[in-house]
């Protein structure tokens, strides 16, 4: 199990020493996913949180008419899952699809507890991740209420600048919140 990118992550909020590193460690368990597979499902109880080591997902939900909305888009170094669920333990509103291989690390909702109380600090470092996560989540709802698709796109193109170019238009669209023939027009306008 390759662990250097997740403690490398941890290491940005927190110091851990090497018996915390080793105790850390062995409560995360490898899986791999295959491009299309899910990683959490609306309707499930998010029962992990999830590091991607390798690949890209998406997380989006569908609406009562069956379109999608995607809410972000993560690579290698990022944490995602369904934060209402893992909180709450309900079932939870998001997909977390893979979007080509992917391997991540996962934690057990269980295991997270028992870590917080075993080494505190690991509750501070979580607690920024969600704190991080709820202001991206507000930020992301505010542009789509005020902000024109041509303005959602230039902010789009800054905090994707690593992986605009492996996504395909379609999603990048869904993000947006357009048709995929209206982002075609729409780049096509503005030459990006």
């Amino acid at each position: 199990m390759n662990t250097k990118i997740i403690l490398q992550n941890i290491s940005k909020h927190i110091a851990l020493t090497e018996e915390e590193g080793i105790y850390f460690v062995s409560l995360l368990r490898e899986k791999n996913f295959k491009n299309k597979q899910y990683i959490n499902r609306e309707g499930d109880i998010c029962k992990h949180l999830t590091f991607i080591n390798k690949g890209c997902c998406k997380t989006f939900n569908i609406d009562k008419n069956g379109f999608e909305h995607i809410l972000l888009f993560s690579s290698q170094d990022y944490w995602v899952g369904d934060l209402y669920s893992i909180i709450t333990q309900k079932p939870g509103v998001l997909f977390i699809q893979a979007m080509e291989e992917t391997e991540v690390l996962q934690i057990a909702k269980t295991d997270l507890d028992n870590l917080y109380f075993k080494i505190p600090k690991f509750e501070r470092m979580f607690r920024i991740l969600a704190e991080n996560a709820y202001a991206e989540s507000q930020n992301r709802v505010m542009e789509g209420l005020g902000l024109s698709a041509k303005e959602r796109y230039a902010i789009f193109n800054k905090k994707y600048a690593a992986l605009k170019h492996l996504l395909p238009q379609k999603q990048i669209a869904l993000y947006l919140g357009v048709t995929p023939e209206f982002f075609s027009r729409m780049k096509k306008n503005t030459n990006s």
